[in-house]
């Protein structure tokens, strides 16, 4: 994972404090990768003249049966046990206890850029900042799952929202609510729809960061197919456009099971 140079130069005013947040459910497997590149990041926040305590990690942990919980705690994590079996409820339930100013959120099977946590502060030190993300790169590729990524570009080049490290600041999020805990699926693009709408009032806008892209997992490729966003897919949402319980239930399936 190449990033900038070592040494780079932030500017002096950055988000004083930042709290990242993890939603998990039986994510024992990953979960140590993800902190190992989480130190790297807060290993170059320190070597920047950071304060060390202006960096908090929070695992919500969403109900796991695994050993989840018990690597958290043993990495120095906080742990908040998150009941409601929803992604948008985990988030929500770690963002309750954070204390930085800066809410950011990664998936539990994600890979942080070293450079990460400095970036995300430069950015949002500048007042027309209105939050961002980081951008992805998957931790693998094929034909099938580039088609997948070209698929969504065209998406993100109109809204400016993008995956990754997805971050915002600590009073917006409380102020919109937090994310929709009746949302099954998409609660992450409808909180940036909302957060959006109010940082048109304030002339902000959302950034992608450059250079900093996480690596996100193929888990759902390898065990779909590489394929299976144009095979599988297209056949599943005409279903749930016609039974919303067709829709709840595929949800449940492909982003609630498997572990």
């Amino acid at each position: 994972m190449a990033g900038p140079a070592v040494g780079k130069r932030y500017p002096r005013r950055m988000a004083a404090h930042l709290s990242l947040i993890i939603p998990a459910w039986n994510e024992a497997e990953r979960l140590p990768r993800l902190l190992d590149s989480i130190d790297a990041a807060r290993a170059r926040w320190n070597a920047a003249g950071r304060p060390a305590d202006a960096v908090e990690v929070i695992v919500a942990d969403n109900g796991s049966t695994d050993a989840t919980p018990r690597i958290a705690a043993e990495r120095g994590c906080r742990v908040v046990p998150v009941e409601k079996r929803v992604i948008a409820a985990a988030r929500n339930g770690g963002a309750a206890v954070a204390r930085g100013e800066v809410l950011c959120f990664v998936d539990a099977d994600s890979v942080v850029h070293p450079e990460s946590l400095l970036a995300i502060a430069a950015a949002m030190a500048v007042p027309r900042t209105l939050g961002g993300a980081t951008g992805v790169t998957m931790e693998r590729w094929s034909p099938g799952i580039a088609a997948t990524y070209a698929l969504f570009l065209p998406m993100l080049w109109i809204t400016g929202f993008d995956s990754g490290v997805v971050f915002s600041r600590r009073a917006d999020f409380e102020a919109l609510g937090g994310y929709d805990e009746n949302l099954l699926l998409a609660e992450d693009v409808e909180y940036l729809v909302r957060l959006v709408r109010l940082g048109r009032t304030r002339g902000q806008k959302l950034v992608r960061l450059r250079g900093v892209r996480t690596i996100t997992s193929t888990r759902k490729w390898d065990r779909h197919g590489d394929w299976h966003w144009f095979t599988q897919l297209p056949l599943q949402a005409y279903r749930a456009v016609r039974d919303r319980r067709a829709l709840e239930a595929f949800a449940r399936r492909y982003w609630y099971g498997g572990r």
